[in-house]
């Protein structure tokens, strides 16, 4: 196995293994006095959501331990720790929002909540004894390749540094917040936060809340706090295609099904991939027009017709990311909520100003989403040469196979640039199988350094973007929700997963290799 321990004691000290004898001799009392020089890994995983989780599973299944996973929070699973907001949940079903080799089988409802699905996260963690293997609190603020010794080293917030041969990025696009782009957000005096980082223990109840946004964090958690706030205010920038779901909780008869017969989940993890397979390419227009009818039919439970105009999109359907809810429109049915669209001016002191007046308010909640187009460049990652991932992607983040970059040797990425669509867990899965697959015949055969070809890279990219160029509807005049700054789309995959799937084992001659013989 690679990276077995060699010496009789080893010291498992936030998150990486020190072996010496004389460790052995000291109380653990006395651990955090001894002063750690880390040894170079085979490899460190920047995240420890769903992809740093299984790639650390798969890792050691390959008999490759010689691995630590870096992360930034005081809790696992990515996404799923920050985003905790009341109303958080998944929008893949939840049948399909388990890793194949780990599949749950009592989901409580078709849609998961995020109690649930940091729950199986953790399950999956306990299960295959990843914590050993993970620190958290521990910010990675830079990583740079180091030509001569060819590994990376890793600069943490605490100051320490980290080095590995191989390095994997588990940020994903979820990572950075964003926020809007007024004048004022210090100054305000009462509570505010982020939707991606709830302020838990606030008490909403009998006050005035104003909520900055209306897209998917808005929409699952609007109805989960309107009946206790005093006054509600929703500052709408575009308006949102809103569908409704089938999202009943599970009956006690239909839980029992699911774990008694062996076969229920697979058909309907099958079931639920067959209809995502079609639907992912935004390319079935008989489909899209439907799901717009359905939004449109969906409105008709706001019953005030002003209201329901401004809740009305003037853009077609999949231009932007599909929201779903049974709930999300009866909130602007309640007296004590107001829907506003005029442009925020400002924060004040005591509110928001919008349309020339400030609305006072106790606590302001930002759901304006994340900079989904930024991926690693939220770290200060310098590949070869010293060239910077920011210059390295000027105008938008582009990755072959959304995995690895040109100039950025022993570097991969999960949920990279281009891969968003389906099932994230899904996505994750195959990379992680092609990530892993690689790193053992470098470890198993000697070589030092793998750099992705750059002639590889800009042919992979230039007919990925014709084929984005293809869909329509994400051509549409609904804003660069999806494009980096050079104005091309770096989130999506406008293909389906068997398709991302078969690229990946196309994959020949992709790589320059360097070995140590």
């Amino acid at each position: 196995m690679y990276g077995q321990p060699q010496h009789e004691h080893t010291l498992r000290h936030r998150g990486f293994c020190i072996h010496h004898p004389l460790i052995a001799k000291l109380p653990a009392s006395q651990y955090d006095k001894v002063i750690l020089v880390a040894p170079t890994l085979s490899i460190i995983i920047i995240g420890a959501g769903p992809g740093g989780i299984c790639t650390g599973i798969q890792l050691q299944k390959a008999g490759i331990t010689d691995f630590t996973i870096l992360e930034a929070a005081p809790g696992i699973g990515g996404t799923w720790w920050h985003n905790r907001y009341p109303g958080a949940e998944c929008d893949v079903p939840s049948h399909l929002y388990s890793f194949s080799f780990e599949p749950k089988r009592d989901w409580t409802r078709p849609y998961a909540r995020q109690p649930e699905i940091l729950g199986y996260m953790q399950h999956c963690v306990d299960k295959y004894d990843l914590m050993p293997y993970i620190e958290l609190n521990t910010r990675v603020d830079s990583a740079r390749w180091q030509q001569e010794d060819r590994h990376w080293s890793l600069t943490l917030s605490s100051g320490n540094t980290r080095q590995s041969k191989f390095l994997i990025s588990g940020v994903g696009m979820f990572c950075d917040l964003s926020w809007p782009d007024v004048p004022g957000i210090d100054t305000f005096e009462g509570t505010s936060f982020h939707t991606g980082d709830w302020k838990d223990g606030h008490d909403l109840r009998g006050e005035h809340v104003a909520v900055i946004g209306t897209a998917a964090s808005a929409v699952q958690m609007l109805p989960e706090i309107v009946d206790d706030v005093a006054s509600l205010t929703v500052y709408q920038r575009k308006p949102q295609w809103v569908t409704p779901k089938e999202d009943a909780p599970y009956s006690g008869e239909q839980l029992k099904h699911f774990e008694e017969d062996p076969d229920a989940l697979n058909r309907s993890r099958a079931r639920i991939r067959s209809g995502l397979e079609t639907f992912i390419t935004f390319s079935d227009q008989e489909i899209l027009h439907n799901a717009q009818a359905a939004g449109l039919r969906n409105l008709e439970i706001v019953e005030d017709p002003g209201t329901r105009r401004k809740l009305t999109p003037d853009w077609d359907f999949g231009c932007r990311r599909p929201l779903s809810s049974n709930t999300f429109y009866p909130v602007f049915n309640q007296e004590h909520v107001t829907l506003v669209t005029d442009a925020v001016e400002n924060i004040a002191p005591d509110g928001v100003r919008a349309g020339g007046q400030v609305n006072r308010v106790d606590t302001i909640i930002y759901a304006t989403g994340f900079a989904t187009t930024r991926y690693l460049s939220v770290i200060d990652v310098y590949g070869a040469d010293g060239q910077s991932i920011h210059d390295a992607w000027v105008d938008g983040a582009v990755a072959y196979l959304g995995i690895t970059t040109a100039g950025f040797p022993n570097l991969f990425m999960l949920y990279g640039p281009n891969t968003n669509n389906g099932s994230i867990l899904e996505m994750i899965e195959y990379q992680v199988g092609y990530i892993v697959d690689h790193i053992t015949r470098c470890l198993g055969q000697g070589i030092e350094v793998l750099s992705l070809k750059r002639e590889r890279m800009q042919d992979y990219n230039q007919s990925l973007q014709q084929d984005l160029d293809n869909v329509h509807v994400w051509q549409g005049a609904c804003g660069g929700y999806y494009r980096g700054n050079g104005g091309y789309i770096v989130t999506q995959w406008p293909h389906t997963m068997d398709e991302y799937s078969r690229r990946l084992i196309d994959d020949v001659d992709s790589f320059n290799e360097l070995s140590s013989h």
